[in-house]
Order: C-alpha cells, then structure tokens, then sequence
C-alpha cells in the first residue's frame, strides 16, 4: 500500500469513531494512534458526556495508547484525526512527541496545525513534527456539517439551537453564533488560514542565471497562487560558483585583490572578509578558474595556482583565522604546487631553483619544504570546501577525470600516464614536506580531522586539479562543500517555522544524490519535517537516489519545447523559473507534496 493509501484507511477507522460521537449526541469527532501499522488507540469526543473540557477525541486516545504501551513518549506514533486538533491537542502531540499527525478537515476557527498555528513546526517549542492536512476532508467535513445541519433543525425559528451548538461546539468555539447557521453552512475550510511561509535555496543554474536570480524568478511565480507568501531567499552553493554570493548575504565584506591569474596575467580576483568572524571566504576559481583558460593542452600545462597562494596571503593580512576555499571549476592541474610557491614553500628542482609554473613544472620537481608557507599562514585555519571525492593519482585521480575538460588529451593514454606520473613524483614529496614540518612542530592534525597516510590516495585530494593535495599538505580540514555552506548561511535556523523548501539546479541525475547543493539541502529540510521541491533545467529518467535522499516533487522547468540554447537564454530561463514558482505552490496546495 501507498502512504495515501494507508492514511485513508487509518482515516476510515476515525470517521468510525467520529459516527460513534455521533450517535450518542457528541460532535462527530474520532482519532485513532498508529504504531508500525496497527492501532493502539482509539477515542471519540466525549465532552459532553464526561464534561471534561479536555475530552476531545485526539486528547483521549493520545492517553489511551500512552497507558496501552507503558510510556508517554509516542515518537513512533502517527495520530488520525477528522478535525484538525485546536491549541490543547496539538500541545499535547508537542508533549507527547509524537511522530506524526494526519487530519481530515481543517478548523478555520480554531485549528493549530496550520490554520491559525502550527505549533508542530514552532522553533521555540522542544519538539516538531510533521502533519499530513486534507486526508478524506470531503468525508470528514461532510459528517460535520450534517450533524451541524441536524441540530438547527431541531433548534425551530426562535434561534433555540446556538445555545445546543456551543454546548456541542469541540473546538474552542468552532461556530461563532446561530445566525451564521442560520445562512449558510459551517466553515470548516482554510477560510483563515495564515501566510504560507517559503524558504528558497536555489543553486545557480549555470551558464544561464545566477542563484539570487533563479530564487527571484520562482518567488514572483509562487505569489501569483500566493499573494501574501512570506518568502526567505539563501542564494546556495557547494563550495564552487557562488559560494561568495552565497555566504555575502549574511555579512562580511567583498575584498578585491590583484592577483597572477592561472596564465600568468594579472586579475581581478574577489574575497569576502568577515571582521566579526575572523574569516575569509575564497574561491580558487576568482584567480584561477576555467574562464581564463584557452582550454588546450598547453594551458593546462601551464595552468597555475599562483593566484589562489596570494589571495591566502591577503586574507592572512586582512585578520583571517580562519580561510574557506572553495575548489570549483578550475583551470588547473599543477597539484597547488603554484599556490604552494606564492607562500613561500620551496617547489624546486634538482638545482635548488623554482620550478616552472603549472602540471609542466612537476616533471622537474626534486624536493618541497612547506615550512615558509606554514609561517606565512600564521596558524590560520584552513577548511576546504569541495564536493569531490576523487583522490590525487590513479584511475579515478585529477587528471584522468578532470584534465580532459581543461585541454589535456583524454583519448591518449599513454600521455596521460607520463603526467599522472608526475603527479605521483609531486605527491610523494608533499608526504616527505609534512613529515619534515611534523617533525619541526610546524605541523599538527586539526582535531576530528581525518589521518592519511598519503596525499596520493585521500578522498578529495584531487580536487581542482589536485590542489585539494597541497591544501591538506598546510593541514586543511576537508568539508562538504555544501554542508558547510548551509552552516555558515544559518540554514536550519531558518528552515524550522517555513511550510515549504524549494531548492534548485541547472540538471538533477543520479550523481545529485552523491553531494551536490540540492541534496544537501533536502537532507537538511527533512529533519525538520519540511515538503522540498526541485525546480531543475532538466533531469534523469531514474532519480530514485534523489527522492531517497529527501526530495519530494523534480520539477523540470521547460514551459513549451525549446532548444538547448533557447533554454539557457536568461531571459527565457527567467520566465521557465516564474511559471516553476506557480507550479510548485499549486501542487503544495493540492497535496501532491
């Protein structure tokens, strides 16, 4: 059986104690609790007859199955109920720390679960949990108004029945007077509901537009269906392009330096600097990204990370104890040795002279001595921000998975073995430098940092182009690029009282599943029990991988048939984004997430 499936017939069993009410004269209200598919409680309203105010149905067999399982934490419990609980009963779940609550029809008058309140997602109570609205509503709302409707009937003209209407009423005053019976029937709908809340962590969606414009785009479609919809925007990245627009929209300030760019020119490269963390946030990618570079085989052997060495330099200088760097789409593959020289280490040759800049100068190199660099870094801290997992050398090493897009030859073998040998020469020496700063004292493991014997083998290590390697040979901290990123930006902070996360990129495969900014943020979302949308340029056949991971609803973007460039045209992708937003708050509001 579907969830739907199962929620209806756990339904069915509360409608059965809703018509039990019924019978003997209470509001036809029924629960039932749930636990590992079988129920171990069930009640009815009973206020009338016990007159006890705490006589609801929910309230009732909430202490029913606390007395039938020996405990009163019900964490794996799920609570059916055919009125959306009021302010005492939706307390109680908080108390009760129930699992998970799943109602029929809502209570504009007194609901608490997402009517007036929602005390299930309320970050300043000790517990939340999650709520499933509007499961056999029509049914639920149905035997209400009958009932309601039977009672004016009895009540005659002279207005006798709203005396037996607040006697019968189950939840704080659900009608307010006889003369609005006398009208119409009751409102059990989400007349009064409040302003849905959205919290957007959109990635960019590269080659087309950027995080802030993708967010800004879905934000004016949702409020086509939601005029009033407060929405929170946190610009999202995994440590790669627009990580720094990403973690400037909670502070610091954007540095630009002059910095040697991978080829050896002189560029503009920014930083952010946040005085009240003692941080900086860089991105190898402003001094040494794939934009500089030609792409052919003699720029990737020249590629340098020179640049990225001087933007340390500058952050050191600037106050920072603490550096981010994020490793993302890198014009690079000399291993860091450049960012290494910029420090102040010694990458020489047999001769004791500098080696020549980029993968070419790695054939040369004899020896490397880190302790200048350590010394120039002043004991700051260094956390790299990188998603990727592949180590330095090997089948699965910088070269043979990243070099091919940077202009070395992927489809020859043998040149590219020669250069992965270098790349082992190099490695081999940056183990023998961090022996050598250990044994100085210049050296020492970051606590909870992992060990590694090599930098050869170390998952991350050759990310851009290997500069992962140099970064953990100055003892860098390896971060998920992302997770970091949701930290610094106060994700879960902010993701706690929001009924809906929509999150984003250019393309969702089953590769997203592995750590891209996406994923990450879904993983986050749903500790917190939040419905979490994909809006995507396109996507796999299979994502079973992305919906294991937390993703609810992929929503491919594309409003007509359009080519690849015509999709990529930000103006196109814009409106394709707008119409994304619209959909999204549809199909929240139809229940399909």
């Amino acid at each position: 059986m579907t969830i739907t499936e199962i929620d209806e017939k756990f339904m069915r069993e509360a409608l059965v104690e809703a018509r039990a009410a019924a019978v003997v004269g209470e509001v036809p209200i029924g629960a039932v609790v749930v636990r590992a598919g079988e129920i171990v409680a069930r009640a009815h309203n009973r206020r009338e007859l016990d007159q006890d105010p705490s006589a609801h149905a929910e309230f009732a067999a909430l202490c029913a199955a606390a007395r039938s399982l020996g405990r009163w934490r019900l964490s794996d419990c799920t609570v059916y109920v055919t009125l959306e609980p009021c302010c005492m009963c939706a307390g109680l779940m908080v108390n009760a720390r129930v699992g998970r609550c799943v109602y029929g029809a809502a209570d504009a008058k007194a609901g608490a679960l997402g009517s007036l309140y929602d005390l299930n997602a309320d970050s300043r109570l000790n517990h939340r949990f999650n709520v499933t609205a509007g499961v056999l509503a029509d049914e639920c709302r149905e035997l209400l108004i009958s009932y309601f409707g039977g009672l004016r009937g009895a009540g005659g003209a002279d207005g006798g029945c709203g005396a037996d209407l607040e006697a019968h009423a189950a939840h704080a005053e659900a009608l307010a007077c006889a003369e609005d019976i006398a009208v119409e029937a009751v409102d059990f709908g989400p007349a009064c509901r409040r302003p849905r809340r959205v919290l957007l962590a959109i990635d960019s969606f590269k080659g087309s537009v950027s995080s802030a414009r993708a967010e800004a785009a879905v934000a004016e479609g949702m409020r086509r269906v939601w005029p009033d919809a407060e929405v929170r925007a946190l610009p999202l990245a995994d440590g790669g392009e627009g990580t720094l627009d990403a973690i400037d929209a909670c502070g610091g300030e954007i540095v630009t330096c002059e910095v040697a760019g991978p080829l050896g020119d002189r560029v503009s490269a920014q930083m952010l600097v946040d005085d009240e963390r003692d941080s900086a946030v860089i991105e190898m990618a402003e001094a040494a990204g794939i934009g500089y570079s030609s792409c052919t085989e003699s720029a990737a052997l020249a590629a340098t990370t020179y640049g990225v060495g001087e933007l340390m330099l500058h952050a050191v200088r600037a106050g920072a104890k603490t550096i981010y760097i994020g490793l993302g789409g890198s014009a690079t593959n000399d291993g860091g040795a450049g960012m290494l020289q910029a420090l102040g280490a010694r990458v020489v040759d047999d001769q004791g002279c500098d080696v020549a800049p980029g993968l070419a100068g790695l054939e040369q190199v004899a020896s490397v001595d880190l302790a200048p660099a350590l010394q120039a870094l002043d004991g700051a801290r260094i956390v790299v921000l990188s998603d990727v997992e592949n180590p330095l050398v090997g089948r699965r090493g910088a070269l043979a998975v990243f070099g091919g897009q940077k202009g070395l030859p992927a489809d020859d073998a043998e040149v590219l073995r020669r250069y992965d040998g270098w790349m082992v020469g190099y490695g081999c020496l940056l183990d023998a430098a961090i022996t050598g700063a250990r044994a100085q004292g210049l050296l020492r493991t970051p606590e909870g940092a992992r060990t590694f014997g090599s930098v050869l083998g170390v998952p991350g290590a050759g990310a851009a182009g290997g500069l992962g390697a140099a970064l953990l040979a100055l003892g860098a901290e390896l971060r998920s690029g992302v997770e970091t990123v949701l930290d610094l930006v106060g994700f879960d902070e902010r993701v706690r009282d929001v009924d809906l996360v929509i999150t984003g990129e250019g393309n969702m495969d089953e590769q997203s599943a592995a750590g891209k900014a996406p994923v990450g943020v879904a993983r986050r979302a749903k500790r917190c029990g939040k419905p979490v949308v994909a809006v995507v340029g396109g996507r796999a056949d299979n994502l079973d991988a992305v919906y294991g991971q937390g993703i609810d609803l992929v929503l491919p973007i594309c409003r007509k048939p359009m080519g690849l460039e015509q999709a990529l045209d930000p103006q196109e992708a814009t409106t394709n984004l707008i119409c994304a937003g619209e959909a999204a708050a549809r199909s929240y509001d139809l229940g399909r997430i």
